[in-house]
């Protein structure tokens, strides 16, 4: 009996490290991609992340459509995130990285206030929150449907990037430009395309990340993308800047680790700080991250 009831704890906290992860892995992609591309640490990724929960929920309670809410939030968000770069970021493409990221701060900072002039201070919730029946996985084990459709939507989106981009010709444009842009742009890769493309799949997935967090948690306020965002940064100096697989891993990684500890050292250290404490104490042992070369 107490066997089971330890099987059942672990598979449990395994599941919502996955779960966790997924969340960690949508964000950290958008900002993996934009540093790939153009060296830059995309802050104000965190607001596109806390745009995409409130549209999430103010179509939901407007449509009833949970679906139509995600697909807009995606679009609206890939679109706004494609804005960011035009006017922030290529502008001071020939100045230092250091300056790009001053104005991203900037961004995100503002961006709080924006929400809470526009939305208030105490942030908004679901009228009727979908997507709330338990389903049984494991004997034992139940999630809500959200959760289950929060992996279901992480495997899917970096599934379908990870195909396009070894299977098509404008994914072996981005990876080309992603190592050497002159090369590319002297080959006939559209740079600027490119940059574009991966600005707006990038600020997609951080909203369908926004939309799903909102849901989970039942509110989005204006601050909500600050904690997750700052853990993505470190996430994508875990896993390597600018690899996509590291960023994954250290996602995946970083959840579980969250899972677990919130449980054994919880009464030590809350979520956020066990989170902090492994990225710190990996990146001492390994500061390239753990999928850089070297």
């Amino acid at each position: 009996m107490l066997f089971e009831l330890i099987e059942m704890l672990f598979f449990d906290l395994c599941i919502q490290g996955v779960i966790q992860g997924a969340i960690y892995a949508l964000i950290a992609l958008g900002l993996t991609l934009v540093y790939g591309l153009l060296r830059i640490l995309h802050v104000a990724h965190a607001a596109l992340f806390t745009l995409g929960g409130y549209i999430g929920v103010i179509v939901t309670n407007g449509s009833g459509s949970f679906l139509l809410a995600l697909m807009t939030s995606m679009l609206i968000v890939g679109v706004v995130g494609m804005s960011s770069y035009k006017i922030i970021y290529e502008p001071l493409l020939k100045k230092t990285p250091l300056i790009a990221l001053i104005a991203s701060i900037g961004v995100f900072i503002a961006s709080e206030e924006l929400f809470r002039i526009f939305f208030g201070a105490y942030g908004l919730s679901y009228t009727t929150p979908p997507l709330q029946a338990q389903v049984e996985i494991l004997p034992g084990i139940s999630l809500s449907q959200a959760r289950i459709l929060v992996v279901i939507l992480a495997i899917g989106l970096l599934s379908g990037v990870g195909w396009l981009a070894i299977n098509t010709r404008i994914g072996i444009a981005a990876r080309a430009t992603v190592v050497d842009p002159q090369m590319a742009a002297s080959s006939g890769v559209n740079v600027e395309i490119i940059r574009y493309g991966s600005f707006f799949v990038g600020s997609a997935f951080a909203g369908a990340a926004g939309v799903m967090v909102s849901l989970l948690n039942n509110l989005v306020e204006p601050t909500m993308g600050a904690v997750p965002s700052y853990k993505a940064l470190a996430i994508i100096v875990l896993g390597g800047l600018g690899s996509v697989r590291g960023a994954l891993v250290a996602s995946l990684a970083l959840g579980i680790i969250e899972s677990f500890g919130t449980i054994y050292v919880g009464h030590l250290l809350d979520r956020d700080s066990i989170a902090f404490a492994f990225l710190i104490m990996v990146l001492m042992v390994r500061p390239q991250g753990l999928l850089a070369r070297g």
